[in-house]
């Protein structure tokens, strides 16, 4: 589950790490408001769950009442890689000298929670950990024992953070990861962690994942989860049918039965050249109408250019599958988006023969499924 930048913040912020005076706003006026009460210059962002907000537009730098009114029309009420901006927050500008990224997630290959520290903030850590690995030190966590301070000193000086604030950085990294241990965390990252002329601290931005299947434990988190799904139609419509899925920036739709197989296809996508739109488990036992469900929610997301789906019968027969595919696609007089199928597993042979190829393109093996579905996403951006 995700939080939004507002709320991650306010988690933040009650646990001691130091964020920007910030009010959230609604409407055109509550922006305003906001802005005049928290003295310029402000930032309005968009609250949504997506990078790249500044680049797309849904964040402004504004110095005056008019700069003010007329970013919150601009943003608020708009589409934004697919999600509609309801929400904006409005906050108080940081006059910063540096930039700094520091983070808190799983190591899956090592099995231990890792922290993480980089003077290359307020850029995408993805692309640093391609392009420039070595700008990103690392330090894995026991959590039976929990992070030591002298473990958060060692990984902040290893990135080559000035002395002047290392301590202050190491402060940040510590709660960073207390918070993520006692709140049942996926990620927990700051990007960027602005550093002031003065030497201070602040956390400009904020993100925290929660582990869903924990938060019955975490009662005050799944409040704020039911808020941060407010206006996203499509995280509303995977609650609805009962769906994992995770929203991503690509154009790639994806749809499998099992983490373990989407994860493997998000892979594949991204190897082949392709951006993945969509993490969407359907489940084991997915009968026709889940499978319907599923190819609904993919086809409501607008950056969703082509569609892959990857089916192993175990549980989920391929037959049934196959119906489900037919059953969804003939309620559209023209497909809205060229699906792609791989079947594997039980019953998978009866399933492509009863698939329709009027409507799909079959594909016998997931890679070759994988790098169809990036070819039609390709031909649909040129």
């Amino acid at each position: 589950m995700r939080l939004h930048e507002y709320q991650a913040k306010q988690v933040f912020a009650d646990a001691g790490i130091p964020t920007p005076a910030s009010q959230l706003a609604e409407t055109v006026d509550e922006a305003v408001d906001a802005a005049e009460e928290i003295g310029y210059p402000v930032a309005i962002k968009a609250q949504v769950h997506v990078g790249g907000r500044g680049k797309a537009g849904g964040i402004k730098l504004v110095e005056s009442k008019d700069e003010a009114e007329a970013a919150a029309e601009d943003i608020l009420g708009m589409d934004l890689k697919g999600y509609h901006v309801s929400k904006v927050l409005v906050e108080e500008a940081v006059d910063f000298v540096n930039e700094l990224y520091v983070g808190v997630t799983m190591d899956r290959g090592e099995g231990r929670p890792v922290a993480m520290v980089s003077t290359k903030g307020g850029v995408n850590i993805e692309e640093v950990a391609e392009e420039d690995p070595d700008a990103i030190a690392r330090e894995h966590i026991d959590p039976a024992f929990g992070m030591h301070p002298f473990q958060a000193r060692k990984v902040v000086y290893e990135a080559g953070v000035d002395r002047e604030v290392a301590n202050d950085v190491a402060s940040v990294l510590t709660t960073l990861y207390q918070l993520w241990d006692d709140r049942d965390g996926a990620d927990t990252e700051i990007n960027p962690l602005m550093i002031t002329s003065d030497d201070e601290v602040i956390a400009a931005d904020a993100v925290m994942n929660i582990d869903g299947d924990a938060l019955f434990r975490q009662p005050e988190i799944a409040e704020m989860g039911e808020e941060a799904a407010e206006g996203d139609e499509l995280e509303q419509k995977a609650d609805e049918y009962g769906f994992d899925y995770v929203r991503l920036d690509g154009n790639v739709g994806i749809i499998g039965n099992g983490a373990g197989l989407v994860m493997t296809t998000l892979d594949l996508v991204d190897y082949y050249g392709g951006e993945p739109a969509n993490f969407l488990d359907v489940g084991g036992g997915a009968k026709a109408d889940r499978i319907a469900n599923a190819l609904d929610m993919v086809f409501s997301d607008d950056n969703v250019d082509s569609v892959v789906f990857n089916i192993f019968g175990g549980i989920t027969r391929g037959d049934e599958v196959a119906n489900g595919i037919n059953q969804a696609l003939e309620q559209f007089d023209e497909i809205p988006k060229p699906v792609t199928v791989r079947l594997a597993g039980t019953n998978a042979e009866e399933g492509m023969e009863i698939l329709n190829e009027d409507l799909v393109t079959v594909e016998h093996t997931l890679e070759d499924a994988v790098q169809r579905a990036v070819e039609y996403a390709k031909e649909v951006e040129a």
